[in-house]
C-alpha cells in the first residue's frame, strides 16, 4: 500500500494528533533498557542506543534524558519517499522558534516537539493544511 507523494495533497490532507503523554530522548551504551520499558522509537548510532521513551519511565529506570517532548502523529499516509514534506513542517515550526524532532515510519510521520508546545504546534500544522487547501 503506497502512501501518498503530492506535497499539496499531503500538507492540505494532514491533520495533527496529539498522543497522551510526555516523551524523552535517552542514549544507552552497553545498557539494555530494563524489560518492563517499551520504547516509542529504537535507533542504533555508533555513540549507542537511542529511545523514544515515556518520561516516567525513564524516570523511574534512573535513566537520563533530554528533550521532554509531546508527539504529534500527522495523520496522513505518507510516502517514505514524498518529497518537502517533512522539510515545510519544520520551516514553519522554526519560524515559530520551535525545535522539531521528526520520525518517519511506514504509514505516518510523527514529530516531536518541545513540552508544553503542543498546542503552538497543533495550531501551525492547521495552519499549513488551510494554506495549502486554498491553493487548490
Amino acid at each position: 500500500m503506497a502512501g501518498e507523494k503530492n506535497l499539496t495533497v499531503l500538507l492540505s490532507s494532514m491533520t495533527g494528533a496529539l498522543v497522551e503523554g510526555v516523551f524523552v530522548f535517552v542514549t544507552l551504551k552497553d545498557m539494555s533498557l530494563p524489560a518492563n520499558i517499551k520504547p516509542k522509537m529504537m535507533f542504533e548510532e555508533a555513540e549507542g542506543t537511542t529511545y523514544i521513551l515515556r518520561k516516567e519511565d525513564a524516570e523511574a529506570a534512573k535513566i537520563p534524558f533530554e528533550f521532554p517532548s509531546r508527539m504529534i502523529t500527522l495523520e496522513i499516509h505518507s510516502s517514505l519517499d514524498a518529497v518537502g514534506f517533512m522539510a515545510r513542517i519544520a520551516t514553519d515550526l522554526a519560524k515559530k522558534n520551535m525545535g522539531v524532532n521528526p520520525v518517519a515510519a511506514f504509514y505516518h510521520d510523527h514529530i516531536f516537539i518541545p513540552d508544553g508546545r503542543e498546542e503552538d504546534a497543533l495550531r501551525v500544522l492547521k495552519e499549513i493544511a488551510a494554506d495549502a487547501m486554498s491553493q487548490t
